[in-house]
């Protein structure tokens, strides 16, 4: 019997299902991955806004940890929002115990409204502790101007000027996600830049107008984990995962889910 793919997703809950743990399962279904979960955070949360947070300790979250990856054959790990240094500190312990084949890390730290959403010492945790270890990196531009505590480009150089510092950060690969600078511009195409440790990737998706696009962040970190987990390379692994969110995207007003910004479609290649 061959190996089941298995990818692990380290990342708060979203009560609405758009975003967090439940997209990133949902995802890791719909590219043929077994998904387990760390819960790191609950949040009360729909389609118009985050009602509340409650923050699970640091030593549940180490016992979750060792609970998946003391029986489970996990391939490949996915991070999303760390909201806690403490919470940072154990992850990384974790991963330097369990040594995953891949570790993707989506550094959420800012919100739509542009509001940074970790503390400093957080923030200076992640950079130290966590991206060193990951295989790839997958932040947007805010957060990305926050990585590097400089302003958010404005331009497609000042977005190909990002790649190097971020590299320097220690990840052995970026993906810099454009989608803010596409909106902003009004172009017809969405840019990210990929960086594989040797050559610079330019990857384009037709831009799609909707505002249903809550939780596509979490959707392509993890299906990149996904994709890594059943051994895709990784340049494979990104530009599949970019096709999938670009289609789940497209796909997105098929769903009517709430009354604010619904979520993409994650099953649009399976629902009739």
């Amino acid at each position: 019997m061959s190996s089941t793919p298995i990818a692990l997703t380290i990342a708060g809950s979203d009560s609405g299902g758009g975003a967090g743990i439940q997209a990133d399962l949902k995802t890791f279904s719909a590219l043929g991955a077994y998904g387990c979960s760390v819960i790191t955070a609950l949040t009360a949360q729909n389609t118009v806004g985050v009602q509340g947070i409650f923050d699970v300790s640091p030593a549940f979250v180490r016992e979750q940890l060792d609970s998946v990856f003391s029986d489970l054959n996990i391939s490949a790990a996915k991070v999303g929002m760390l909201s806690q240094p403490e919470v940072i500190d154990a992850v990384a312990r974790a991963v330097s115990d369990y040594q995953p084949k891949y570790l993707v890390v989506d550094p959420v730290m800012v919100a739509t409204s542009g509001d940074v959403l970790l503390q400093e010492a957080a923030i200076d945790n992640l950079r130290r502790k966590l991206i060193p270890k990951a295989t790839l990196i997958t932040p947007n531009l805010p957060e990305a101007a926050v990585l590097l505590n400089c302003p958010r480009p404005e331009s497609m150089a000042a977005m190909v000027a990002m790649i190097d510092p971020l590299m320097a950060l220690g990840a052995s690969a970026v993906l810099l996600k454009g989608g803010h600078l596409t909106s902003d511009q009004g172009n017809n195409q969405a840019v990210d830049l990929f960086h594989d440790g040797n050559t610079l990737h330019q990857l384009e998706s037709p831009w799609v107008a909707t505002r249903n696009t809550h939780g596509t962040g979490c959707t392509l970190s993890s299906a990149v984990t996904a994709l890594l987990a059943r051994d895709y390379p990784l340049i494979d692994a990104v530009r599949s995962a970019k096709e999938y969110i670009a289609g789940a995207i497209g796909h997105a007003d098929h769903l009517n889910i709430g009354s604010g910004h619904g979520p993409v479609h994650h099953f649009y290649r399976t629902w009739s």
